[in-house]
């Protein structure tokens, strides 16, 4: 293994790491249901820090995906840790009747800090390898936030039962801070050059090419109807999985199956595994395939889920909604890069993943307003399905933008000469 491997390998590890502490968004449910029993909240009142959270997250991968590319992702993932570990100890402070500090806490800041430190992981750690290993590496990466809820699940659980709900935020809060503020220091960008193991150098005839690999900047992608039909299939597929992640800790109380935390850990573990094997599998199968599986999957998932009412029914449920959702996190940065080239990864992928934040605070607050009216969760489940299938329609009109084609034989050095 050369040092450049060696040195991919520690990006994508540590970036893997920071994964693992921003996931707490990802054991809301848990918070939500005491939040609920200790304080009174409502459903719909214990949903929006998270869908806040999930919005603010969204939005400002935008903008963190293009500071990582103009000054680096150490310094962003940095200061996203910093953010997500203030936000968790001002949302310490909240009481029952203050529930906008905890909006401002976990949502906004908390939510910002997720949203720079997620958008400065898997940006370099994709640009250490070559094509061929780009879904799984993203997947290892991103599997980490997936991951997340299988530790921080249990261990909010007991802060809840021994310390209560405001010393939990502070702990965590503290807790989450150093962890991803020191892994920041590891991430770093290939130097100008670099061309990973496996892949051709360029060579000194290069320049007379007729077609090359176009990196597209955001300008360009959004002109594409590539990036609209991207958009949609991810904001209806992100739509069920993050409904079911908000609320199912209350989904089993309601059916008198108190495992709640057990259930957020095997949705964890079935989201990290879902989002390296879809990474694999694309890299071979391909990317659009891929999703058009996951999809329909997960419609079926969404189906029946109002029939799991033993523990083993919706410990399976839960596995395979989060397999299915994970696989997502995996496909479409990785499509991204795909269509659009890695060169404006950051903010290209940012701006897709928006659609990511509309179906986090969608599918949490229509969730919460459905069983607020009805006392059930079911219309809800069939609004996934619904838009589940929608996005495995629009997968059958997806492909890959044409390759665009030079025939200026002094395209590269004019290309250089521009920079």
């Amino acid at each position: 293994m050369t040092a450049n491997s060696n040195k991919g390998w520690i990006v994508t590890l540590a970036g893997t790491g920071i994964n693992l502490a921003l996931g707490v968004l990802y054991a809301w449910s848990v918070i939500a249901k005491q939040l609920t029993k200790s304080w009174g909240w409502s459903a719909s009142d214990a949903s929006l820090p998270y869908a806040v959270a999930c919005g603010v997250f969204a939005v400002v991968m935008v903008f963190a995906g293009r500071a990582q590319d103009k000054v680096g992702p150490r310094i962003v993932a940095a200061l996203g840790g910093a953010l997500t570990g203030i936000g968790m100890i001002l949302s310490s402070f909240a009481t029952q009747n203050s529930l906008w500090l905890m909006v401002i806490g976990f949502g906004v800041l908390a939510g910002t800090g997720i949203g720079l430190g997620y958008a400065s992981a898997t940006p370099p750690a994709v640009k250490w390898f070559p094509p061929a290993k780009k879904g799984m590496i993203t997947g290892i990466v991103v599997s980490g936030f997936g991951l997340a809820s299988v530790y921080i699940a249990p261990v909010t659980n007991k802060l809840l039962a021994t310390v209560g709900i405001n010393k939990t935020f502070l702990t965590l809060g503290i807790a989450f801070f150093i962890v991803t503020v020191l892994l920041a220091q590891l991430l770093q960008d290939p130097p100008a050059g670099y061309v990973p193991a496996g892949m051709p150098a360029p060579s000194a005839t290069a320049k007379t090419a007729t077609s090359r690999k176009h990196d597209y900047d955001w300008h360009e992608m959004v002109k594409t109807p590539q990036f609209y039909l991207l958009w949609l299939m991810y904001a209806f597929a992100s739509f069920a999985g993050l409904m079911i992640i908000g609320h199912l800790a209350k989904i089993a109380a309601a059916r008198n199956i108190d495992v709640g935390f057990i259930l957020v850990a095997v949705l964890a573990i079935g989201n990290a595994s879902g989002r390296i094997i879809a990474g694999m599998v694309s890299d071979k199968l391909g990317r659009t395939r891929t999703m058009l599986l996951v999809f329909l999957s997960q419609a079926a998932v969404m189906l029946l889920f109002a029939k799991l009412n033993t523990m083993a029914l919706l410990i399976a449920g839960a596995a395979a909604v989060g397999f299915n959702y994970g696989a997502n996190l995996s496909l479409f940065p990785s499509t991204t890069a795909d269509f659009f080239g890695t060169k404006n990864l950051g903010v290209n992928y940012g701006l897709v993943f928006t659609a990511w934040g509309v179906g986090g605070v969608f599918g949490s607050m229509v969730a919460g307003k459905i069983v607020d009216i009805t006392g059930t969760y079911n219309m809800a489940f069939i609004v996934a399905a619904v838009l589940c299938v929608m996005a495995a329609i629009l997968s059958f009109l997806t492909k890959a933008p044409a390759p665009i084609v030079v025939n200026n034989p002094n395209f590269a050095s004019l290309q250089n000469e521009s920079k």
